[in-house]
């Protein structure tokens, strides 16, 4: 692995566990085995390092969520995909990792923010499409209202005073959240084929 891909990787896992500001550069050097100075020819500042650990992970949340379409036999198979993923990728992911880049990193938190409103919204709404396309999602639905309604409900689970970390994990927040919204969206038939899945995951 190079340098800088090693150097990202390993500060990604350590902000995924306790959040951006709790981890320094100090650290992270320390952890990788190089002194601060190598560290610093790399990223000029944690800054620096934050925006590249965001652009990358970003990077590959979005190619995951193309292979969960291309894999998805339906819109409602890419929903059931996407829930597990998410509980996943969340279960050992630290709130407060996006409090810090909101109010400490503003140019990796405009990047999250692109990448919510862009290419997620474009996501949501291309799934929703589908799903009335097929018959499992109604068809009066309000798919822009709903689009970003379901945005602003992704962030819902990093409400630390609402949901205390100590108390709840972020990934089961986060399915749990995910689950309510698409038993919303679902015609009977769609209703049929989701409760279908369910019962696939469970043998």
């Amino acid at each position: 692995m190079e340098p800088n891909a090693r150097i990202i990787a390993f500060a990604r896992s350590l902000f995924m566990q306790r959040g951006i500001r709790a981890v320094s550069m100090d650290e992270i050097a320390a952890g990788l085995g190089m002194s601060k100075k190598t560290l610093y020819q790399f990223f000029a500042d944690k800054d620096q390092l934050v925006e590249a650990v965001v652009a990358d992970h970003l990077g590959r949340m979005q190619a995951e969520a193309r292979q969960w379409r291309e894999q998805a036999q339906d819109a409602l198979h890419e929903m059931f995909i996407t829930m597990e993923q998410i509980q996943l990728q969340l279960s050992n992911m630290n709130p407060i990792l996006l409090h810090d880049m909101q109010k400490f990193h503003p140019g990796a938190f405009q990047h999250f923010r692109t990448h919510k409103e862009v290419f997620l919204f474009q996501l949501v709404r291309a799934n929703m499409q589908w799903g009335i396309e097929e018959g499992y999602y109604r068809s009066d639905l309000d798919t822009d209202i709903l689009c970003r309604y379901r945005l602003a409900s992704m962030m819902i689970p990093f409400h630390t005073e609402l949901f205390p970390p100590a108390q709840y994990n972020l990934g089961q927040l986060s399915q749990t959240i995910l689950q309510h919204f698409v038993f919303g969206l679902v015609t009977e038939n769609g209703y049929k084929r989701l409760m279908n899945y369910y019962e696939k995951q469970s043998t």
